[in-house]
């Protein structure tokens, strides 16, 4: 059974009532319950955490016992270095996901230090998204339900 990790950045765990109108008004819990129900054949691990080392550490430890990551950096797309770092230094397959589209936002929204070091990235297409990612991870392990 493939295991993917579904990673989420800050501010994310206020998903629902964080300003709807951009973000939607499904939560994190509605994200993931949907992504079991369309792939019962996967294991999920979730993770969200506001704090920058945080998510590079679940980044580090997912290097063992995960075959792709789902990510969406929130915030930290737009200035870590860090976090690219990392998901170059894991080696995993990682597409970004973003809720929203940053490119049609703030100027400072429409840079993504993430972008280089993923397979791929969605954006704008709200929860969809991260199921698209997650088949998109799956397509490239060979493992399309």
């Amino acid at each position: 059974m493939p295991t993917l990790l579904i990673l989420n950045g800050p501010n994310l765990n206020l998903l629902g009532t964080r300003e709807p109108e951009i973000y939607g008004r499904d939560t994190l819990e509605d994200i993931y319950r949907g992504l079991r129900e369309t792939f019962p054949g996967v294991e999920f691990q979730t993770f969200q955490a506001n704090g920058e080392g945080a998510l590079i550490d679940r980044l580090h430890e997912a290097r063992s016992g995960v075959d792709g990551v789902v990510f969406n950096p929130g915030a930290y797309t737009h200035t870590s270095i860090a976090l690219f770092d990392a998901i170059k230094a894991v080696g995993l397959p990682v597409i970004e996901v973003h809720l929203s589209l940053p490119e049609a936002r703030e100027p400072f929204r429409r840079h993504s230090f993430i972008t280089p070091a993923c397979k791929g990235k969605i954006a704008g297409l709200g929860p969809l998204g991260y199921r698209l990612a997650a088949q998109a991870l799956l397509d490239m392990l060979g493992e399309s339900p």
